[in-house]
């Protein structure tokens, strides 16, 4: 008889007091995502894209913050130094995060380490291009000029010894002369400089594509493995000798010890918003290679070029102290 009567009083106790079925489900608020550039171009329409996808999928907003600046570091130190492991900030990441720890004294952080590695999602097509009047129609002749005139002929980045500056300055070492450089916060910084006369040549993402696609521009090389169909005349860095193609995959990761149960939500709901038509179309539209790895992949490859690009830091003597 006691033992019906407690049965009968818990069933009387107010919901409230109950605890909740749905109690450290993931995720109960809006997630952060940090991407270290300005806004435009390819790599932004196809986060806004996916991020609408996840938000339906996931039941919350994703809010997509641009924090521009220091190389494309700037994500990378907000999660090493203030974001919690809980899945609800996370950044944008590419090879430059896993460069810069070689390229200073400065303590920073153990790109393998120091982060949570979800989902590799594609990759830039860079490119060089040049004002439609300009005198080249060549990248062979923008370098033979630069021989004669070491220094004068300037390009832009998305900043100091980002993936496409090494490339360029790679080049340029190969043909024997000397180019100026003009570090910006973003590719679409350097398209507007270029515009502006303001300086001769862009080697960046293609955030150059709509003023190809309108004549103002001429597209001298691309760095994909293959020509672009969409511009099957401009020739890739293999078409031209140099063997090389530089895509810098890219992708998103958390800080430091993420549970994996929220790195699986989060990549489940990645994958899914990149495999969804809507994404898809943006790809195509921006030609834009399928870099797609899991996180234990994305975690392998990040340990393996982290070791290339210690090696490369070195090889190239280079410093931003």
């Amino acid at each position: 008889m006691l033992h019906r009567r407690l049965i009968l009083a818990a069933a009387a106790l107010p919901l409230l007091a109950r605890p909740s079925l749905g109690q450290g489900r993931f995720p109960t608020r809006p997630i952060r995502i940090i991407t270290p550039w300005p806004p435009g171009g390819s790599l932004d329409a196809l986060q806004r894209t996916m991020f609408d996808i996840m938000g339906r999928d996931l039941g919350q907003n994703i809010v997509s913050e641009n924090m521009p600046g220091a190389r494309g570091t700037r994500a990378a130190i907000f999660l090493t130094q203030q974001a919690q492991p809980d899945g609800y900030t996370l950044a944008h990441h590419h090879l430059s995060i896993l460069r810069h720890p070689f390229l200073t004294r400065q303590p920073t952080w153990d790109p393998v380490a120091d982060f949570s590695y979800i989902m590799q999602l594609s990759g830039f097509v860079f490119g060089t291009v040049v004002r439609n009047d300009a005198r080249w129609r060549t990248l062979a002749e923008v370098f033979a000029d630069a021989r004669t005139r070491p220094g004068r002929i300037s390009f832009s980045t998305s900043g100091i010894a980002t993936t496409n500056h090494l490339a360029m300055e790679e080049l340029a070492s190969r043909e024997r002369c000397e180019l100026l450089h003009v570090p910006f916060r973003g590719a679409q910084e350097g398209v507007t400089a270029l515009l502006g006369r303001q300086i001769d040549m862009v080697a960046d993402a293609q955030a150059w594509r709509p003023q190809v696609e309108t004549g103002e521009f001429r597209l001298l090389s691309v760095w994909t493995r293959t020509r672009l169909p969409s511009f099957p005349d401009a020739p890739t860095l293999n078409d031209l000798g140099y063997n090389m193609s530089v895509t810098s995959p890219y992708g998103f990761v958390g800080p430091k010890g993420l549970p994996p149960e929220i790195v699986d939500t989060l990549h489940r709901s990645m994958r899914k918003a990149l495999q969804d038509e809507a994404s898809q179309a943006v790809m195509r539209r921006w030609e834009m290679p399928d870099e797609y790895l899991g996180p234990r992949e994305y975690l392998a490859f990040a340990a393996e070029r982290v070791a290339y690009e210690r090696a490369t830091v070195a090889r190239l003597g280079l410093s931003i102290d």
